[in-house]
């Protein structure tokens, strides 16, 4: 009795809508022959195997470069890869010697500093280029402006990441432990924030200054003069080591009060460098002071100096 209420209900379109010839057409089976099928199941299962062999290597590659902490040959060969996908602006601002001057710079850096590191030092070389192609003709014509069309070479590339060089092997090294290892990297930092301060006042200056003057004397002098500064190229010089210095806090190299003292010690040891070049530099008895000399003493005076007045400042609030 049951089933034949049941079977008269089931025939009724209403219990199976999905198939009611009113809303959808018949219901098919189509087959597909076995050898298309067995060439597709082939195709599909291939093309899993091949991904799956690919996704090994690929993963494997961005472990080793992103390791942390980084190696030599992490940094070796992350420096390589980024180094050929920037050549163009690589040429634009070194030569050739520059060039591999500047690749074992960021190899001593990757290893010390990992890829914010990098990307502090990076940012210096982009901004500082920049700079030093400003008015370039104008320059030339003036005869200030920085040999080879401002491609530097492997003594611009020392002189200016000395200090740095210092305490990126300091760290590696562990000297000091982990007491002394956040000041390597606070110097690390100020010596790269002095350094592009330097270069932007001078490049800026010698294009735009209006009235440069010697910081010793106050007597105005023809742009380009060793010691010479203006307020153009000083204000310039001020906003890049403000940048730097804030690029450097926001991928975690230092903090925000440490970022104020390295825009601060960039600044004294540019005052530094300037009564330098307009006292001592192409003096009598003191012609080996060039301008790579000079960079030396100011990155490392801005690099001491970060350095001092936040230990002094650590000391004060602790008291």
């Amino acid at each position: 009795m049951a089933c034949s209420t049941l079977i008269p209900f089931l025939k009724t379109p209403s219990f199976f809508p999905l198939f009611s010839h009113r809303h959808h057409r018949p219901f098919t089976i189509t087959t597909i022959p076995s050898k298309t099928r067995n060439r597709t199941t082939q195709f599909t299962t291939s093309s899993i195997g091949l991904s799956t062999d690919l996704m090994g290597p690929i993963s494997g590659a961005l472990g080793f470069l992103g390791s942390n902490p980084a190696t030599w040959e992490s940094a070796v060969c992350s420096n390589a890869v980024i180094f050929v996908l920037g050549s163009p602006i690589l040429v634009s601002g070194l030569c050739w010697n520059g060039i591999v001057a500047a690749f074992l710079l960021g190899t001593l850096t990757w290893r010390a500093f990992r890829a914010s590191g990098f990307l502090l030092v990076a940012t210096y070389f982009v901004v500082g280029t920049a700079a030093t192609k400003v008015k370039m003709a104008q320059k030339e014509a003036q005869g200030v402006a920085e040999k080879r069309k401002g491609r530097r070479g492997p003594g611009s590339v020392i002189g200016s990441s000395a200090a740095g060089c210092v305490c990126a092997i300091l760290s590696i090294n562990g000297v000091g432990g982990k007491a002394l290892s956040h000041l390597w990297q606070l110097g690390f930092v100020a010596s790269f924030c002095t350094k592009l301060s330097d270069t932007v006042s001078s490049e800026i200056g010698k294009a735009y200054g209006k009235t440069p003057y010697l910081v010793t004397t106050f007597k105005i002098v023809p742009r380009g003069t060793e010691g010479a500064v203006s307020i153009e190229g000083t204000v310039a010089g001020l906003v890049a080591s403000v940048v730097l210095a804030f690029v450097g806090y926001l991928i975690g190299q230092i903090h925000a009060t440490e970022a104020v003292l390295c825009v601060i010690a960039s600044q004294l040891a540019n005052l530094g460098e300037s009564v330098i070049g307009a006292s001592l530099q192409d003096k009598d008895g003191f012609r080996w002071l060039n301008n790579d000399a000079v960079n030396v003493i100011n990155i490392t005076m801005g690099s001491i100096l970060a350095v001092i007045m936040q230990q002094i400042l650590l000391h004060s609030l602790r008291r």
